[in-house]
């Protein structure tokens, strides 16, 4: 099973940027936790703070893969390109926000993507990638819809 995480602009920015709402854990030390998690997984990471550079790498893995996760950061309110991406593509992806989005400013409750996206995971923290990758790993397995 292959699945590609797909983070957005800031987000490489994990354990240095504003800790007190994502946390002081990197992504990448956090996806070595995840790879010995899921380690039938075959899991790839692919971070761009532009915006066309997420819809490329949407298009590239979007037919070949088992699952997608995305955390489109800023874009998620904004871009409607990504929005496109994801209902042009075959491969099941789920959204996931690190903060509870519902309980920051307003202009982040509106997410332009959840409607292409199987569903949305927002407030759980770096956890809410695991939580991502258990629905698509039982989806592939026929055993969630």
């Amino acid at each position: 099973m292959k699945i590609q995480i797909i983070n957005g602009p800031n987000l490489n920015l994990l354990g240095k940027r504003e800790t007190s709402v994502y946390g002081s854990e990197s992504f990448e030390t956090f996806l070595e936790t995840l790879k010995k998690r899921f380690p039938a997984v075959e899991l790839e990471y692919y971070q761009s703070n532009v915006e066309g550079e997420l819809v490329n790498k949407l298009h590239d893995v979007g037919f070949s893969y088992d699952g997608i996760i995305i955390n489109a950061g800023a874009y998620t309110h904004t871009s409607v390109a990504i929005h496109d991406a994801i209902g042009g593509i075959k491969t099941p992806v789920v959204e996931v926000h690190i903060s509870n989005v519902y309980a920051r400013e307003e202009f982040r409750h509106k997410s332009l993507i959840t409607s292409k996206c199987a569903g949305m995971l927002t407030g759980f923290g770096l956890e809410g990638y695991a939580l991502a990758m258990h629905y698509l790993i039982q989806k592939s397995e026929g055993k969630s819809q």
